[in-house]
């Protein structure tokens, strides 16, 4: 049986990955429009297509104010806030964490980092590499088969 093996992005797109993040650090409210009129501007000529699949993969969207975000779904459940009126004032007592990815020179790295609230130091982190939704859809699959 053969299995279908993704290729691994290009130099060029991984070069463009590179400046679409340092130009969406600059100025995150760029949505691949404006994007595409930066790159062409630094001299690659990219169309519109390249540059949203690009900025898809590495999750970035323009930031703006959008239209009634504010209003409410009443058919929702609201979950109440559970440490609004908690005093953190041990160690162990509340955690946070947090995913974010790190540029690599070949891809991408994810960082996972649980910190605790009280003391501020790391509990636990783990760094995983770009194929990290693959790994999670290869391991969904081996637990419906059973394996």
């Amino acid at each position: 049986m053969l299995y279908y093996k993704p290729a691994a992005d290009s130099e060029l797109n991984l070069h463009l990955m590179r400046l679409i993040d340092e130009q969406y650090t600059k100025t995150p409210f760029y949505g691949w429009p404006r994007m595409r009129i930066q790159l062409r501007a630094l001299g690659y000529l990219v169309n519109h297509k390249r540059v949203r699949r690009l900025m898809q993969k590495m999750g970035l969207q323009a930031i703006y104010a959008k239209p009634k975000t504010t209003m409410p779904c009443h058919e929702h459940k609201v979950y109440p806030y559970l440490l609004r009126e908690v005093q953190v004032c041990r160690p162990d007592q509340a955690w946070c964490a947090d995913i974010t990815y790190v540029r690599m020179r070949q891809g991408f790295m994810y960082l996972v980092a649980i910190m605790d609230w009280f003391t501020r130091y790391f509990v636990a982190w783990e760094t995983r590499s770009n194929s990290l939704l693959d790994e999670a859809a290869a391991r969904r699959k081996t637990f419906e088969m059973g394996v």
